[in-house]
């Protein structure tokens, strides 16, 4: 065989070998998503640097996450493929209901309504979780507070 052949099959499979490597890397990224815990707190606090993550609840598919934060407000995470589209739900800024399959939220973002839709979670309770947080955002700050007990209450 001519060397010039020999040379020609070698960069044809180098090309080949390196397209196969690439497509895994993409296929691993894309099949990741949100789902990356540290990942997901990085992203928010990039948007949000002040911001302290409570707790965090991810939907089944990991394109969308729910966080709790150090004041009881609910931020929201969303995979836009190349980026995350992150916000703070503002109290009276949602509505929320139950989905027909019972592990999911109806939300409809009333400031960002390209973020609205159906999000289905791992479980009923991780669904009820997600609600709570965000009914938190309903409560007023002088109703958080409970009234001190008086002595009269005690009698």
């Amino acid at each position: 065989m001519n060397i010039g052949v020999i040379v020609w099959f070698a960069l044809v499979g180098l090309i080949l070998a390196l397209s196969i490597v690439a497509r895994r890397l993409v296929r691993q990224n894309r099949d990741e998503g949100l789902l990356d815990v540290g990942n997901a707190i990085l992203q928010f606090n990039r948007a949000y640097p002040n911001e302290a993550v409570r707790a965090l609840q991810s939907t089944r598919d990991g394109e969308a996450i729910f966080l709790r934060l150090h004041d009881d407000r609910t931020g929201f995470m969303r995979s836009m493929q190349k980026h995350y589209s992150c916000h703070i739900i503002e109290p009276g800024h949602v509505r929320v209901s139950a989905s027909d399959t019972g592990q999911g939220l109806r939300i409809e973002f009333l400031d960002a309504p390209h973020q609205s839709g159906t999000f289905e979670f791992s479980s009923p309770a991780h669904a009820s979780e997600v609600s709570l947080w965000l009914l938190g955002n309903y409560v007023a700050e002088p109703d958080r507070e409970l009234p001190a007990a008086s002595a009269a209450d005690a009698q």
